[in-house]
């Protein structure tokens, strides 16, 4: 059970507007931004924070970005994120420099070395790094709000968890 219940999707205009974003890669409004909405400053600040780092400057693709996004979240161990980024990444390919930073940045204690900056430099430039950071850290974020609000997890997310994540050990979780 959640630690706070989302509320309904009608329950702000505004925000249920700022939320069709999320449409295009999930196919509906994710718990944690209904949850978000009882203090709708959060939820608007956070969909915005999500679109801006979602769009695409450089090469850093749409597919790459989910990648990194389920690397990050499967890093920290959210299993609601992780079905999120997977559902999102279902139709897409990614490059390794990009998943070995995901990770490295994702972990405690923070691992980037010299290596992992040398690796990124040798395929992206400052642009597409900081694209690349502003993924791992939108979702740094949503990991810990999802694990520790005990978001419910969506149908929808559970059926790509179960499809791509499934043989590897995932499970909801507290995300029931």
């Amino acid at each position: 059970m959640p630690l706070v219940k989302p509320l309904s999707p009608d329950s702000n205009t505004d925000v249920k507007k700022l939320a069709e974003f999320f449409n295009e890669t999930l196919g509906f409004c994710p718990n944690s931004v209904l949850t978000m909405q009882i203090r709708p400053e959060i939820a608007r600040a956070f969909i915005n924070m999500n679109m801006a780092v979602m769009d695409n400057q450089g090469n850093v693709t749409s597919a790459l970005k989910r990648m990194i996004a389920w690397v990050s979240s499967n890093a920290t161990g959210c299993r609601y994120c992780q079905a999120h980024a997977i559902r999102a990444a279902e139709r897409y390919g990614a490059e390794r420099a990009a998943l070995d930073f995901s990770l490295a940045a994702s972990v405690i204690p923070n691992a980037v070395d010299e290596k992992i900056k040398s690796d990124l430099y040798k395929y992206w430039d400052e642009g597409e790094i900081v694209e690349m950071l502003g993924v791992i850290s939108l979702f740094g974020y949503l990991n810990r709000w999802n694990d520790s609000m005990g978001t419910s997890i969506e149908d929808g997310a559970v059926e790509s968890g179960d499809q791509y994540l499934g043989k590897h050990g995932w499970e909801k979780g507290k995300h029931l």
